[in-house]
């Protein structure tokens, strides 16, 4: 017999994180714990407003199954008990880390891959001024970090990205929009992007106007994030993006983490690892994934105050499982 328990838990930033939708202050994360004889797998996800989630309603999912969770209900089953999402990604990644814990295996050799020794992350540099983000740019740089992912919103792209190249010549640049740019002077700001060097633009358009990312050669490949929650999003992808974002918060989990990356390359598409802001327990759950992107970003820990223990160890630009 299992027993389950879920909870919230609140952890505070060091820093705003600034994106184009606002700002946040701290992470708000749900916690799903199953115990069975002894054993405890831990699962924890970041409901996200964007996809209409909240603590409560994600609460709410994970405590309606706790009755099939606690007589047994295997992963296979749970991809049909609930659609993808954090609620999904919870209970899946505790059943992950169960099931690990259970035949004392890594979880990255149970879902059929070899742990990372290293894996180099992105290091977010948020909105602000252009002068701000070029000092954060700069800062992050001299600690270690080679990749940047920077945010964008509608407004200053370009005297915010010249800001930042300057700033960080030797830097491989990733631009994240967050849906916040509309079809108008598209083509000009990827082609300002590419002229910057930058190795890759994130979800420029709002999800479900990507058709316009038909109509004009792409400099630079164009990832989609919002646009991409499982494989059944990979058909709509075609000719409109070149590489997938893959997060286990849109995934439903693991399961469907493993599966979506599998067919997305199938179909040629490039893989990038993201994550929403967590702790070391969800970034954790997401690694047996890293060895096959092209870019992780996997910093959401190293905004925290401070981290769940044990946490994962960070140095800038790199985390060390």
């Amino acid at each position: 017999m299992r027993t389950l328990k879920v909870y919230e838990e609140a952890w505070p930033l060091h820093t705003p994180f600034v994106i184009s939708r606002g700002a946040r202050s701290e992470a708000c994360v749900v916690v799903v714990e199953i115990e069975e004889e002894g054993v405890k797998g831990v699962g924890e996800c970041t409901p996200y407003p964007r996809y209409g989630e909240s603590v409560n309603s994600v609460m709410a999912q994970v405590m309606a199954l706790g009755p099939q969770i606690e007589r047994g209900m295997t992963r296979e089953a749970l991809q049909a008990a609930l659609p993808a999402g954090a609620a999904r990604n919870a209970l899946d990644c505790a059943l992950w880390d169960l099931a690990a814990r259970r035949q004392a295996l890594p979880l990255a050799h149970l879902a059929g891959s070899q742990p990372p020794q290293s894996v180099i992350t992105a290091q977010t540099v948020v909105i602000g001024e252009p002068a701000q983000m070029a000092a954060s740019a700069q800062a992050l740089c001299a600690s270690g970090a080679r990749l940047l992912k920077v945010k964008l919103d509608d407004h200053l792209i370009s005297e915010r990205m010249i800001a930042i190249r300057a700033a960080a010549p030797e830097a491989t640049l990733i631009v994240d929009a967050n849906e916040s740019w509309r079809v108008e002077g598209l083509a000009a700001r990827c082609q300002l992007l590419a002229d910057l060097g930058v190795a890759m633009l994130e979800q420029p358009l709002p999800a479900g106007e990507d058709a316009a990312l038909e109509n004009f050669i792409h400099p630079l490949p164009i990832c989609a994030d919002e646009s991409c929650h499982t494989r059944e999003s990979l058909a709509g992808l075609k000719g409109r993006y070149e590489m997938v974002n893959i997060k286990l918060d849109k995934t439903g989990g693991l399961t469907e983490a493993l599966a979506l990356a599998q067919e997305a390359r199938q179909h040629g598409f490039d893989l990038m690892l993201g994550c929403m802001l967590c702790t070391s327990r969800a970034i954790n759950a997401a690694l047996p994934l890293a060895s096959q992107v092209t870019f992780a970003d996997l910093d959401g820990p190293t905004w925290l105050a401070v981290d769940v223990s044990p946490a994962l160890r960070y140095t800038t630009g790199t985390l060390y499982p």
